[in-house]
Order: C-alpha cells, then sequence, then structure tokens
C-alpha cells in the first residue's frame, strides 16, 4: 500500500516541493495569520468568492435569470416585464403585501399619466396597473380616458382605488405572469463577487439562504442593494406626516346621497405635506435609513393620530368616538424620501420639457399642469456596480425631481424599463450599464412607449 506522505531526511513532504523545513514552517505561520491564502480549487472553489469569501448556501428557489427585491408598484412591474420577456423571475417582499406606499402605506391615489392639457405622456405598465387598481373595488376612469389615449384637460387621467382591493388585483396578476412571489422574506445583504451582484442573501421561517440571479433590480425605495454593494448613495430627511384611513359617519352619508367611490375611504393627512409645511413645531426630521428614526417616526406619527382624536372627542363628546374612527392603519412607514443612487446620471431641478437624448420614457409632474420630464436611461445605473439597476423612487434623482419620480406612475414606468433592460442584459449575457441605450428605446418603442415630448405633441 502507498503512503500518503513519506518522511525523509529532510523533512516531511506534503506537496511543497522544494521547500525548505524554514521556507515550510514560515508560510505554514503565514497562513495562520491570514497573511498568506492557498489557491482556490476542487469543489470549494465553487463556493467561494473571487476574493476567496464564502457564499451563502442557495435558497430553496435555485438560481434565476432576474431578481426583484421589493414587491411594491416597481418591483411589481420590474417582475412582470422580466417574466414577460421569459426570464425566471423572483420577486422579493418584506411583508405578505404587494403594492408597497401604494397599498401597505395607504397612498392610495393614483398620480396622473396626463400633462393636465388632454395629452397622456405615461403609458405601458403604468396605465395597464392603474387600470388593475380598480378590478377588485370602487372608483372610475375619469370621463374621456376610459379607451382613448387622449381626453379633456381636466379632469386628469388618475384615480383613487381601495389598497385592500389593489392587492388582491396585483397579487393575481403576478401569479398569471408566473412571477415566483417570496412574501415575508427580508434582503439581508447584497452578494458581489469582483465587483459583480450575482444574488441576494435572505432570510424567513426557513432561515437565511441565498437566492442567486444572473440580474438583480432594487425595487426597495430605499436603494437597499445598491448601498449594500457598495453603490454611491444620496440619504435625506423627512418630517412628521401621517395618512389614515377613518369612519366618519359624515362621509359615509356623503357616500350613501352621491355613490362616489372616493368617499368610501375617507382619508385625512396629519402633520407635514410633501413640502415638509404643516409638520408639529420644533419637530425632528427623521431618516428612514435609520432604525432607531424609523422607529420614533412611527411612534410620533401615530400619536400625532391619538392628539387628533382627543381633541375631536372632548370638543363633541366621548360618544364620538363610535362614529370618528381610524378603520387601519399604515402597514410601513409613510416617509417620502429616504435614500436613492447617486447614478451615472442625476436628473436635476428645472430639467423638465427638455429633450433628453437617452430618455426611456416620459413622467408627467402631478403638481401641475403642462410640466412633462423625459427619464434617461442612465439614471436607474448606479456607479461602481455591475448585473445591478434600480427602479422606483430610489433611481438617480434630486430635490424637485425626486419628488416627481417618486410617485406610484413614475414607479411603474421605471419597474418596466429597468425589467425590460435585465432582461435584454441577461439575453446578451452582459449588464445593464453595458447595453447600448438605443437598444432599449427601440424595445420600449417595439412596445408603442413614447420617448421624447416631440413624440406626444
Amino acid at each position: 500500500m502507498k503512503s500518503i506522505s513519506k518522511v525523509s531526511k529532510k523533512g516531511i513532504s506534503c506537496g511543497l516541493n522544494k521547500h525548505s523545513r524554514r521556507n515550510f514552517l514560515s508560510n505554514a505561520l503565514k497562513i495562520t495569520a491570514g497573511l498568506f491564502t492557498l489557491p482556490v480549487t476542487g469543489a470549494f472553489a465553487e463556493n467561494t468568492t473571487s476574493d476567496g469569501k464564502k457564499k451563502p448556501v442557495m435558497g430553496p428557489g435555485g438560481k434565476y435569470d432576474i431578481l426583484v427585491a421589493g414587491g411594491g408598484i416597481a418591483g411589481v412591474a420590474a417582475a412582470v416585464e422580466a417574466q414577460r420577456a421569459g426570464m425566471k423571475t423572483a420577486l422579493i417582499e418584506k411583508t405578505v403585501f404587494t403594492g408597497g406606499l401604494a397599498t401597505t402605506g395607504l397612498i392610495y391615489i393614483y398620480l396622473p399619466l396626463c400633462d393636465g392639457r388632454g395629452t397622456q405622456v405615461t403609458y405601458g405598465l403604468s396605465e395597464e396597473l392603474l387600470r388593475l387598481s380598480l378590478k377588485y373595488g370602487p372608483g372610475d376612469i375619469p370621463q374621456g380616458w376610459e379607451k382613448g389615449k387622449k381626453g379633456p384637460a381636466s379632469p386628469r387621467f388618475r384615480v383613487e382605488f381601495s389598497p385592500a382591493s389593489f392587492i388582491l388585483a396585483l397579487d393575481e396578476f403576478l401569479v398569471a405572469e408566473g412571477v415566483d412571489i417570496w412574501f415575508d422574506t427580508v434582503v439581508c445583504s447584497t452578494i458581489v463577487d469582483g465587483g459583480q451582484v450575482t444574488g441576494l442573501e435572505v432570510e424567513n421561517k426557513s432561515g437565511r439562504s441565498a437566492l442567486y440571479a444572473s440580474c438583480v433590480v432594487d425595487a426597495t425605495g430605499e436603494a437597499d442593494v445598491a448601498f449594500r454593494a457598495g453603490a454611491p448613495c444620496v440619504e435625506t430627511d423627512n418630517k412628521l406626516s401621517m395618512w389614515v384611513i377613518m369612519n366618519s359617519r359624515r362621509a359615509a352619508k356623503k357616500t350613501s346621497m352621491q355613490g362616489s367611490a372616493a368617499e368610501r375611504l375617507p382619508v385625512i393627512t396629519i402633520g407635514g405635506d410633501n413640502t415638509g409645511r404643516g409638520a408639529p413645531e420644533r419637530s425632528k426630521k427623521y431618516r428612514g435609513t435609520n432604525g432607531r428614526d424609523v422607529s420614533e417616526y412611527i411612534i410620533q406619527s401615530r400619536q400625532l393620530l391619538i392628539n387628533e382624536l382627543k381633541e375631536c372627542y372632548a370638543k363633541e363628546g366621548a360618544e364620538k368616538r363610535k362614529e370618528y374612527f381610524p378603520m387601519t392603519l399604515a402597514a410601513m412607514h409613510q416617509m417620502r424620501t429616504t435614500r436613492r443612487i447617486d447614478g451615472l446620471t442625476v436628473i436635476r431641478d428645472h430639467d423638465h420639457s427638455k429633450h433628453i437624448d437617452d430618455s426611456v420614457g416620459m413622467v408627467a409632474d402631478w403638481r401641475k399642469k403642462g410640466y412633462v420630464w423625459e427619464v434617461p436611461y442612465p439614471s436607474l445605473l448606479p456607479k461602481k456596480t455591475k448585473n445591478l439597476i434600480v427602479a422606483g423612487r430610489c433611481i438617480s434623482n434630486d430635490r424637485d425631481a425626486w419628488e416627481v419620480m417618486r410617485v406610484i406612475p413614475a414607479a411603474a414606468f421605471t419597474g418596466q424599463v429597468a425589467g425590460l433592460a435585465a432582461a435584454l442584459a441577461v439575453k446578451n449575457k452582459t449588464s445593464p450599464d453595458a447595453l447600448e441605450t438605443a437598444d432599449v428605446q427601440k424595445a420600449l418603442k417595439a412596445k408603442g412607449i413614447p420617448l421624447h415630448i416631440k413624440d406626444i405633441i
């Protein structure tokens, strides 16, 4: 029988030929100290990254073509677009509801797809989801927008929907399209190998595992995936505010008299508006990326509602509680802007109404008529990171542009673009940032999505 190793007068031979005993011991000490590493070979190499780090264990879902982190409106649009392109796609959502702020956050106004002057500017999945929001609940498409692409200057092409009804429609939609949904699953970290995002480490009731993919879409709303991958990001503060759906006898009476669907879901807003006006005096600003701030924000915003109820009951009597009370509370914080990528291009203030060569579509300003923003493709691309694209309110935009791009129509639109670009990247075995913008534009135009303001005039 052959021996595994042999002893000679020159010492032990274990495959370290031509090394003296002194060099052998020196290298052994270096290995122990972590100063020298042996080459990674064999089966072990398959379970390590290029820098020698151990890869997380693959979860039961195996490897996907595309992973979408975040099941809000942007994530839903991205996942559906990718799946329709023939990609094996998974959607990861930390709650048990799809829709994000639109549903879980009770922000139930699907803001306009038109410019306020009778011209529709946003198409594709953004319009498809608007119509889907009314499938199992109250609300109507505004007169003039039922079938055509253009309607009267007023009312604008927007709807109000039931959050719970929209959740049901979104779930059904995703399942019918074949998207693999992971509810109650938290993204814990981004798996990066040699500057390329290769997957996500997640945790749910099954424990912690990894999901791998050829491309990842960050639709978390707070650029969580991009940030954890090392992409440059920008953070901002939020003033205290709250949206809550209330039960009100006055609203119920108005509903029975007018039959208005919107009146069935009376909402009150407390605290600051989108500019911060109305927030309690001397109240602090909160960071949505700080765990303690998020907890304090939720507690203090609910205290605003408690104060409102106390004041109402003190004024109108304790019996008022039987007809005026909250029907449901948001199951997530309602901060408007928290963290976004500092991407290859930043959409700046005053970029509205301009021609952008690398635009992939348009978004209307929901606050005022006639303002239309072209969205450059590089605003979805993080710096210093491969195989990753961003969608929703955490794309690269600043100040006033962020205010326009954070809402539902823009989220759905950028989600569709991200899903389409991710699919093109996988098919071409490249990264979204390496795609030719012209190829992305061509694919969008084939879906009937206009790219520039001149295309809709």
